[in-house]
């Protein structure tokens, strides 16, 4: 028997991961933040979600699975952002005027909870209790604002006359202190 050679070994293809190129060979090597549509099961349908791996570190779902593989192949939100998002970030803390999607709230033990934008519109404070636990939230409603302001209506006046808040954001309901739930985790 003679054995048989393969030629030079070039090794995989980089790819851009937070704003350097990776030939990736292990899974400890995936780092990136996307976000789209994966699939559950046919009777649950699909759902939206945000996925920030960092050195390969994910729980994952079925869901979770298929925007793993668009950061395997270079498809990310942050791939060409030095350092990329921390964990608890969202593509708003990327700096580039960009928003991550509609009906955000998430969270993470390292960071708590983040509400940024509901259906009745994006979120200006969160309002925690004596547990700093979110009691409530204030919001400005962006659809009816802009209309407003479309119509005529003075910037100012249509955000003071859209905004509203929703659960306990007073004292006398229990909201001890509000904070501004936009502000990049990283800073805090």
């Amino acid at each position: 028997m003679c054995s048989v050679c393969k030629g030079a070994y070039h090794g995989p293809a980089p790819i851009p991961e937070e704003g350097k190129w990776v030939a990736v060979k292990e899974i400890k090597e995936i780092s990136g933040y996307t976000h789209g549509i994966g699939w559950c099961a046919p009777q649950q349908g699909a759902c939206k979600l945000s996925l920030n791996v960092k050195d390969g570190i994910i729980a994952i779902n079925t869901a979770m699975r298929e925007l793993f593989l668009q950061i395997v192949y270079g498809r990310t939100q942050s791939a060409f952002s030095e350092g990329g998002l921390a964990i608890g970030a969202g593509l708003e803390d990327l700096g580039k005027g960009l928003r991550s999607q509609t009906g955000t709230l998430y969270g993470t033990v390292a960071k708590g909870t983040r509400y940024l934008e509901l259906t009745e519109g994006y979120i200006t404070k969160q309002y925690l209790d004596a547990n700093n636990e979110v009691c409530g939230y204030e919001y400005v409603h962006l659809g009816k604002m802009m209309e407003a302001v479309k119509n005529g209506m003075d910037a100012n006046e249509a955000l003071k006359k859209f905004t509203g808040s929703y659960g306990r954001t007073t004292e006398e309901q229990g909201a001890v202190k509000a904070i501004d739930p936009r502000i990049d985790p990283r800073k805090e």
